[in-house]
């Protein structure tokens, strides 16, 4: 027997949906806050936070703008922005926190979650276009491939492939923007 498919959360008018994004979103924004911040308690700390600035801010939230999941990545990107320049801001603070062998424990952290979350709104933007636009990309762009092997496989001439890149590429960049995305 299957279990019944997950409720989609589109916005968080109520308690309840607040709860239902927080269980469709909130491992994810750990997992990203913990590689930022290095820290499981700051990780716990920034969710918290990222929910709470989401409750606060959800009558400026516009679905026809970017999904939820990316609305709550931008917010948590901020959130975590904010706990690094407060540690920075307040080394003493951290000093008085951390036990001192919290540092030789804790794996080291990769740096890479800028770039996750910039994976995330560029896949959240490339839904957003035509399938020929979004395939010509992908297979360009994101995996790398040249553009012959591409449009034999694609059955279309390679001017035509160049050219869905083109206007995919156009495309891309209006949508990034109404997403508010700044490179």
């Amino acid at each position: 027997m299957s279990s019944p498919p997950a409720r989609v959360v589109t916005d968080l008018s109520t308690p309840e949906a607040v709860q239902a994004a927080y269980a469709a979103h909130g491992d994810e924004l750990y997992r990203l806050s913990l590689r930022a911040l290095g820290d499981q308690g700051g990780a716990q700390d920034a969710v918290q936070e990222t929910f709470l600035r989401a409750w606060r801010a959800r009558e400026t939230y516009d679905a026809g703008r970017a999904s939820l999941r990316t609305w709550l990545f931008q917010i948590a990107r901020h959130v975590v922005v904010d706990a690094h320049r407060t540690r920075g801001s307040r080394p003493w603070l951290r000093a008085l926190a951390d036990h001192p062998t919290l540092e030789e424990a804790a794996p080291p952290v990769p740096d890479g979650w800028e770039e996750q979350l910039r994976r995330i709104l560029v896949e959240d933007a490339l839904r957003r276009l035509g399938e020929d636009h979004r395939r010509a990309l992908a297979e360009t762009y994101l995996a790398d491939r040249p553009y012959p092997e591409v449009a034999a496989e694609l059955g279309i001439p390679e001017s035509t492939l160049r050219s869905r890149v083109f206007y995919g590429l156009k495309a891309l960049r209006v949508v990034m923007e109404e997403m508010e995305v700044r490179p």
